[in-house]
């Protein structure tokens, strides 16, 4: 038999190559979903995707006694993978309702198995290119029945709770097999079971008793925070006639209609309106940032934005936000006095940094000062004594620093403070980062930190500084909703993850949630009270914000809720245990670089021997405090703990921020100074005085003192403390002996009165007219030689003899002398009768 060809041997093994290359190729590309299947929240294992899971809306968003037996789940597929993916179906999943406070976090990480109720796969598309989104509705009834049409799935829900549901998508991408491609996590308040039905969209004939829990009402407040991230330029001093300068204009789309300030602010003014609103006004309070108010008064006078936020040197151009900004201040006017209203430490300061620190007059106006600046910009009278840290916790160093300026409240998260005796309690002891079950009393007391009392005042009853606690679990909720959400430093570190990857609808009804858990889960070790936190800067928009408050009304109208005010918390006793502060670790991660404090205590310092020797003048337009106070702001504002959380750079910022002030407060104390005469200074005798010139070119006036090191042949006479006007200049006399004719060089400065010197020091070349001790000599001399000759005269006179030193003097032309000076006197006196 013929042997084969070689050619045709050639290509039957490039066939069986390219044949088992696809076997290992396809065989590998069936087993990639399986690889792609989320682990929990909406995030997969390391692999590709191929869908991606998003929920759009819950209606209702919570269930009660009068909802419909049933409600609706919208959302969309997309394909993000680059293949189509064919039978996509999605179903609904339940756990069981969530029994623990920490449930509300951890539920929404359990692997879909342990969602155990499942309903049936609904169809979405035939077929998802790549890129493609279908959008869908589920209908789903909280309990079976024969009835329920066949397209309507049921999870068996029949008592009250919080249920943790997992959206499920499955399809088959091409090249491999059908499997679980993205989910969704969420939670569903159940507040009370509806009333059942014959069918989902029929009601029934008669209807059955409604199922409530039977719970005391939970006694709740909410803070409503109103705040931004610094937005004006460092460095400006204060004036009477500049404009506020900015780094951008957000904010100005923020207080427009539709931004996020103008949509938290609505949001209340609805709420509190609607049904008089007398409940929901008890129950919140308005925590709002003064820096926040300062920029936006500034901004109603005509402000300036930079054109590149990275050169706060450059161009500029007009700010566009005048308008939007009266009309939010005016509408926050209107609304305040109707309401609790707090401040909220300035620019949402780092309170363990300013501790570090340690400038009383930079810690006065960081911690007090914002009481009298919303006091003053909204005409309110705002909750005095009680401090928020942005954090939600502190240091020991900081509750000094709080105790010793007046306060008497904290407010932190309940995993912030610990039992004293470290032991736990009926109420639950947590060590660092630890996922409590139980929460701590609404106030406890801290007896090592000492609160500081006037000399006059009466000893207080309980010197301790309090803690008002809030529930932490609740507030990472709040956290998450809106655009752009942090996870708060006391969240613990084993349920912490990107809630990015849940969409915005998921995460409010995670709010939903946590803020009713309480109210249907009565614990023996958790009081029946709830403080609502959420975080500072938030990004709830206003339908958020509005089904949030809608949730609060809700628990109200079903007595599963009472409001108490933020006032009455603070001001009820504090638990008998004594506690102490746990720093949270995540908390110091996130805190202000130490490589900060040292530079603005140095500046801090710096402003304030400044200050003190700047004058007060009744015809002076800008207060030293006015045009000092800026720059003290700039450098609270270094310590801010807002950029720290938007995902920039935040130390380059604040670096920026400081420079810009060091280089201010370097050019302030620079433009007070002596002018330098130029060339040399000639006294006209020996005590002739010294004119300097100074000039001042601050708009304030300053009080100084002139520090001469003169040399040993000079005696100068301090003439002690003088003021130079503001933008002006002054000539001083200086009283100046000087002992030598050579040229003498004196170096001449100015200080403040406490000694800082101001401008740069000048040298004065001094020479005097005066001989110096040859001259003295001489006077000497020729004094004691008049006083001898006029004495040796006398003595001849006195004896009657002629004076040797007249002799050879003719008597006759003496005569003639006399005469010639008779006639001159007679001639002199004529002309003065004339």
């Amino acid at each position: 038999m013929a042997a084969a060809h070689p050619t045709r041997r050639t290509h039957r093994w490039i066939l069986s190559l390219v044949a088992l290359i696809l076997a290992v190729l396809t065989t590998g590309v069936c087993a990639l979903p399986a690889a792609a299947q989320p682990t929990g929240n909406g995030t997969g294992a390391a692999g590709p995707k191929f869908l991606k899971l998003s929920l759009d809306s819950v209606t209702p968003t919570a269930i009660t006694e009068s909802s419909d037996p049933y409600f609706v789940v919208s959302g969309t597929v997309t394909n993000i993978g680059d293949r189509v993916v064919d039978d996509v179906s999605v179903r609904l999943q339940r756990a069981a309702p969530i029994s623990t406070a920490s449930g509300l976090r951890t539920s929404l990480r359990l692997d879909q198995i342990n969602y155990d109720v499942a309903g049936e796969f609904r169809d979405v598309a035939d077929r998802l290119e790549s890129g493609q989104r279908k959008q869908f509705s589920l209908t789903v009834a909280l309990s079976a029945d024969p009835d329920l049409p066949a397209d309507v799935s049921a999870l068996d829900i029949t008592t009250p709770g919080i249920y943790p549901l997992l959206l499920n998508v499955n399809g088959e991408p091409a090249y491999g097999n059908q499997a679980r491609l993205d989910d969704a996590r969420f939670l569903l308040p159940v507040l009370g079971m509806p009333t059942a039905t014959a069918t989902a969209t029929e009601p029934p004939a008669s209807p059955a008793v409604p199922i409530s829990p039977d719970v005391p009402p939970v006694a709740t407040t909410m803070i409503w925070p109103l705040a931004d991230r610094p937005r004006l330029v460092a460095g400006i001093p204060g004036s009477v006639d500049s404009y506020a300068l900015l780094t951008d204009d957000e904010l100005a789309s923020s207080l427009t209609v539709g931004g996020r300030l103008d949509q938290l602010l609505s949001a209340v003014e609805s709420a509190v309106k609607s049904d008089g609103g007398r409940d929901l006004a008890g129950a919140l309070c308005l925590a709002i940032d003064p820096d926040l108010l300062l920029t936006v008064s500034a901004m109603i006078s005509g402000y300036r934005v930079l054109a590149s936020p990275s050169d706060p040197d450059g161009p500029t151009r007009a700010g566009i936000g005048t308008q939007s900004a009266e009309n939010w201040l005016d509408r926050l006017r209107t609304l305040a006095p109707s309401m609790c209203t707090v401040a909220l430490p300035f620019a949402q300061v780092d309170e363990t940094a300013l501790a570090a620190v340690n400038d009383l007059t930079l810690t006065d106006r960081a911690l007090n000062g914002p009481a009298d600046i919303v006091d003053s910009l909204l005409s309110v009278k705002t909750l005095r004594g009680v401090s928020l840290p942005d954090a939600g916790t502190i240091d020991t160093d900081t509750a000094n620093l709080l105790a010793g300026h007046g306060f008497t409240t904290t407010v932190l998260a309940d995993n912030a403070v610990t039992p004293l005796d470290g032991m736990s309690t009926a109420i639950g002891a947590r060590p660092v980062d630890d996922t409590p079950e139980s929460a701590n009393p609404d106030v406890v007391r801290l007896p090592d930190v000492t609160l500081a009392t006037a000399a006059d005042s009466p000893p207080l009853t309980d010197p301790g500084l309090r803690v008002a606690t809030f529930d932490i679990w609740s507030a990472t909720a709040l956290a998450a909703v809106g655009s752009h959400p942090p996870t708060p430093s006391f969240t613990p570190e084993q349920v912490r993850y990107d809630v990015t990857n849940d969409s915005r609808a998921a995460r409010l009804q995670d709010a939903l949630g946590a803020i009713t858990w309480t109210a249907l889960n009565p614990q023996a070790d958790r009081p029946r009270s709830a403080l609502f936190m959420p975080p500072q800067q938030w990004g709830a928009n206003r339908d958020e914000a509005t089904a949030l408050l809608g949730q609060l009304k809700l628990l109200f109208r079903n007595n599963l809720a009472t409001p108490r005010t933020f006032a009455d918390l603070i001001a009820q006793p504090a638990e008998a245990q004594s506690y102490e502060l746990n720093y949270l670790t995540k908390a110091a991660d996130e805190a202000v670089p130490r490589e900060f404090v040292d530079p603005v205590r140095a500046q801090a310092h710096r402003i304030t021997e400044l200050m003190t020797a700047l004058a007060e003048v009744p015809q002076q337009e800008l207060s030293p405090r006015a045009f000092l106070t800026p720059l003290r702001d700039d450098l609270i504002r270094t310590l801010t703990l807002s950029d720290r959380r938007s995902g920039g750079q935040p130390d380059t910022m604040a670096q920026r921020r400081l420079e810009q002030t060091t280089h201010t407060v370097d050019e302030l104390y620079q433009s007070v100074s002596v002018l330098p005469p130029g060339g040399v200074y000639t006294l006209a005798s020996e005590q002739s005085p010294l004119l300097l010139v100074a000039r001042n070119d601050l708009p304030v006036a300053i009080r100084v003192e002139f520090r001469i090191d003169a040399p040993a042949e000079t005696k100068i006479t301090e003439i002690g403390e003088q003021v130079l006007p503001a933008k002006g200049t002054r000539s001083f006399q200086i009283p100046t002996e000087v002992s030598d004719s050579r040229n003498l060089v004196i170096p001449i400065a100015l200080t403040t009165p406490d000694g800082v010197p101001l401008g740069n020091a000048v040298t004065v070349s001094v020479r005097s007219n005066a001989y110096g001790q040859a001259l003295a000599i001489i006077t000497a001399c020729a004094g004691a030689l008049l006083l001898l000759l006029a004495g040796r005269r006398l003595w001849h006179r006195f004896r009657g003899e002629a004076d040797p030193a007249d002799e050879g003097f003719d008597p006759e032309t003496r005569r003639r002398v006399n005469r010639f000076r008779r006639a001159r006197k007679r001639e002199m006196h004529r002309q003065e009768d004339r």
